[in-house]
């Protein structure tokens, strides 16, 4: 029927967007680093320290692929429908992020909105006291992994994430909404790896309930190369949802 062959042709240009996504958010975190190596420019006793006790140093086996295709659908976007099958916990509707606040960290910081650039790389935020929301992928505390990055170390001194290592099991982040609503997340990780070996699907892909992801880099800064050589990852979820005043 015509209109059969209409769904399936719009089906395949959504299908055909997913894979691109999937494939710019796979260079994103490269750019991250690689990107933002030509300004970040840390002093030594910033760059050389270790990282405390009780971080999660994993490095995958493999490199990251992005999911394989299901029928006519991308595998994201059958995961996006499968998932809200099986939602676990409270999900908001979409809101864009205004700031986040890390109690532990003493981190308080408005949110920029970054995009991919034409290479496909996350655009870096300008201001190194101020971390970014990836505008891309969901908004914190909608169905999804929100992803926000933020700065190691800017030209010798510390930036917005500098001490995002330090985050344990159970600490909270809350990040304030365009709804007035804010959304409280539950740290459940804090992992280290490898740029060269970028968990995408775990940080971009289809999740079952409200995620919130947190980049910086990480490791030792590299001063030939200009660049620090891992990631660190934050992963949480939403655990309760404050009310507007």
């Amino acid at each position: 029927m015509a209109g059969d062959g209409r769904r399936n042709r719009l089906t395949s240009v959504a299908a055909r967007a997913d894979r691109r996504i999937l494939l710019a958010v796979g260079l994103t975190i490269l750019g991250l680093g690689l990107m933002w190596s030509s300004v970040i420019k840390p002093s030594p006793s910033i760059a050389g320290a270790d990282l405390p006790d009780g971080i999660e140093y994993s490095t995958p086996s493999v490199p990251p692929r992005s999911p394989k295709p299901a029928s006519k659908r991308s595998g994201a976007a059958a995961a996006r429908v499968d998932v809200r099958d099986q939602i676990k916990g409270v999900i908001l509707p979409a809101s864009d992020p205004v700031s986040i606040s890390i109690p532990r960290l003493g981190v308080r910081s408005e949110l920029s909105r970054l995009g991919l650039d034409g290479s496909g790389a996350l655009e870096p935020p300008r201001d190194p006291d101020v971390a970014g929301w990836f505008s891309g992928g969901a908004a914190p505390g909608a169905l999804g992994p929100a992803v926000i990055a933020g700065h190691v170390t800017w030209n010798g001194r510390s930036a917005v994430f500098q001490r995002l290592s330090r985050l344990k099991r159970g600490d909270s982040v809350a990040v304030r909404r365009k709804d007035g609503k804010t959304a409280i997340f539950a740290v459940d990780r804090v992992a280290r790896f490898a740029k060269s070996r970028f968990p995408t699907q775990a940080v971009y892909g289809a999740i079952d309930h409200a995620g919130l992801r947190l980049i910086t880099c990480g490791g030792t800064y590299d001063w030939n190369q200009h660049t620090y050589p891992d990631n660190i990852l934050v992963f949480a979820r939403l655990e309760a949802v404050r009310a507007p005043r």
